[in-house]
């Protein structure tokens, strides 16, 4: 079997593969490594035939959607899942083909009602049901610690001793445990009555994770996060630096629009000067009676260079091709010592 472990921070993620047929399939992938699954498979060999989570994610963003659909495969989960972009549903006990690798599923609802593990040969991926050392916390939406106290004592730990463990979370980078060694000294198995081992998980006093709201609209949706949509913007229009935009401004030679596009209160404490007040959330409103003619070059800025981009991008949509974003916003236009111009006026 082909077998490779990425890791984003503490997530994991798993690319398997069968040597005969060259099929794979990829586990929990994450939204940032998209090339690195593209390269692992592609160095391998691989056609990739399933994309798969094992949960709904609240602590980072799936890549499973996006993959699924650059490699023209289904995107599975477990029958529970409520994302609406999942094609094929797995129930206990059903299994994918993989080339000829049997990857079988085992709900294990606790962490999240639609939590599954996956047994392939000599191991499981157990996503967010068991980690070394550790279980999935159950205080997030759908969680259910009676639930995880089922799937594991029920399920999971009943398993054969020596199956290898790969969970989708791991801090202190190790590669993977055993069953046996996680019912010997994984201390949250060691609280084997159910109602004390209820007790323990609703108590853990856990931070939350830091895309928690974002993280499940995008997973549980399909919808695209904000660095993808700036991502997809950025991709999509020209830049400008600092230093070349100082220049062109004391040029004069050119008709250049600067355009602010923060809210008032922003642009009267200082702003570059000669630029123009447009903020984003009118810009679809106004942009007709204010950029009256469309073949203008216009200087899309904002704070941070963020919104800009954003505001760039729909400018460009709209027909005005000669919008450009500056390659950073007003905080740094301020930092490098360019003049500021204070009050409503240009």
């Amino acid at each position: 079997m082909i077998f490779e472990t990425v890791a984003t921070g503490g997530c994991r993620s798993y690319l398997i593969g069968c040597e005969q047929s060259c099929a794979g399939a990829l586990i929990d992938p994450e939204l940032s490594q998209i090339d690195r699954y593209i390269a692992l498979a592609a160095r391998h060999g691989l056609r990739v035939r399933y994309l798969v989570d094992t949960h709904t994610h609240a602590d980072h963003f799936s890549a499973t959607q996006q993959l699924a659909q650059r490699f023209g495969v289904p995107a599975v989960m477990h029958s529970a899942s409520p994302a609406p972009f999942v094609e094929l549903r797995l129930r206990s006990g059903e299994l994918l083909r993989v080339g000829q690798l049997r990857l079988q599923a085992l709900h294990t609802p606790g962490h999240t009602r639609d939590s599954m593990c996956l047994t392939v040969e000599d191991r499981i991926f157990t996503g967010d049901t068991l980690l070394i050392g550790g279980t999935g916390r159950t205080d997030l939406p759908s969680g259910d610690a009676g639930a995880l106290y089922d799937s594991l004592f029920d399920g999971v730990l009943k398993l054969d001793p020596a199956l290898k463990v790969f969970p989708a979370h791991e801090y202190k980078e190790r590669s993977h445990s055993t069953i046996g060694e996680e019912l010997a000294g994984n201390p949250r198995l060691q609280v084997r009555e159910r109602g004390a081992f209820i007790a323990m998980m609703q108590n853990l006093n856990l931070t939350m994770p830091t895309h928690l709201s974002e993280a499940l609209r995008t997973n549980m949706t399909g919808g695209k996060t904000v660095a993808q949509m700036l991502a997809e913007a950025a991709a999509t229009v020209p830049f400008m630096s600092l230093a070349e935009l100082k220049h062109t401004i004391e040029d004069s030679k050119e008709e250049l629009v600067v355009l602010d596009v923060r809210e008032r209160d922003a642009f009267e404490e200082g702003h570059i000067p000669g630029a123009w007040l447009l903020p984003r959330g009118q810009l679809e409103l106004r942009v007709n009676q204010d950029l009256s003619d469309p073949t203008r070059r216009i200087l899309v800025y904002c704070e941070f260079g963020r919104i800009s981009t954003l505001a760039t991008a729909t400018l460009r949509q709209m027909g005005f091709r000669g919008a450009v974003a500056l390659d950073g916003g007003m905080k740094a236009w301020r930092e490098a010592g360019f003049p500021v111009k204070v009050g409503k006026q240009p």
